[in-house]
């Protein structure tokens, strides 16, 4: 498979043929940065480790150049820190059994180039071969700019396929901006709690961001278990860790429904959740 960079990795944890790791794909994860999906995409990959009939593919789009660094790596190179978050990202795809790891080695300001399509050329051709059944990206709401663009390419890719081929679920998942104000009904609730110990593994490969100085390992487990206490006030805890998404399949499924609009109704369904609390205790405004 050619991408549009020639740098670009492409690595089978299990050593089978290129073509076959691909296509035995049905769980696809899409992430701007390594670690990515191991943090928002944890639902795919524990569903699918060790499962004979499930597979997880990941994707990571940008190379890590522009990481954070500190103690060992504070004087790391753009070039060096690219090789070892290069390797981190293999090694995370070892331990998570995927059934293939792409990474596609773009800058982050090639990803956020509006005009730029190869990105986007480059996903559909992975999905032409990989055909999977459920997509993890990020969600159209991240604060991170990079996210959203990896959002809206991936978007775009899968209305570009045959309808027959496209996923029956595309989820936009957590991370620069959690998505605990969607209300519950419209939030996509995914049950992370199984195997701690995978995920404290996935989690713990990226030395060069925790040693670096950010804690994500911690953040994110820690916003897991936040959720899963404060999901329901009227009941006992149902799960020990929950991930929230956003559901993106409707605008997989109707190519021409605009994004923007679709993000709005949502921010428009908080509004007038918290509305309605409010004026049914201190009244209607007048």
């Amino acid at each position: 498979m050619q991408f549009q960079n020639p740098t670009a990795d492409l690595f089978v944890p299990d050593d089978t043929a290129l073509p076959q790791a691909i296509e035995r794909t049905t769980h696809l994860g899409v992430g701007a940065h390594q670690d990515d999906l191991e943090f928002m995409a944890y639902h795919g990959i524990e569903t699918c480790f060790q499962h004979p009939d499930l597979w997880f593919m990941g994707v990571t789009c940008t190379n890590g150049a522009g990481s954070s660094r500190a103690g060992i790596y504070s004087d790391y190179t753009d070039e060096q820190m690219r090789a070892v978050r290069r390797i981190e990202q293999r090694k995370a795809a070892t331990i998570g059994q995927y059934a293939a790891m792409a990474q596609l080695d773009y800058s982050s300001s090639a990803v956020k180039d509006p005009a730029n399509p190869n990105l986007k050329n480059d996903l559909l051709k992975i999905l032409h071969s990989a055909k999977p059944k459920v997509v993890y990206t990020h969600n159209l709401a991240d604060k991170h700019d990079t996210h959203v663009a990896v959002a809206w390419a991936t978007i775009r890719a899968l209305r570009e396929l045959p309808a027959a081929m496209r996923p029956r679920q595309v989820v936009g998942c957590e991370i620069w901006r959690d998505l605990d104000w969607l209300p519950d009904d419209r939030k996509v609730v995914l049950d992370v709690s199984r195997r701690e110990n995978l995920a404290a593994a996935l989690s713990g490969v990226y030395d060069s961001q925790i040693t670096g100085g950010k804690r994500y390992d911690l953040a994110v487990m820690g916003r897991r278990r936040g959720h899963a206490t404060f999901f329901e006030s009227h009941a006992v805890d149902q799960a020990q860790s929950l991930t929230f998404a956003m559901d993106l399949t409707p605008l997989v499924q109707d190519p021409s429904r605009d994004a923007v609009g679709y993000v709005l109704e949502l921010i428009h369904a908080f509004q007038q959740d918290v509305v309605k609390k409010l004026e049914a205790r201190i009244g209607v405004r007048s």
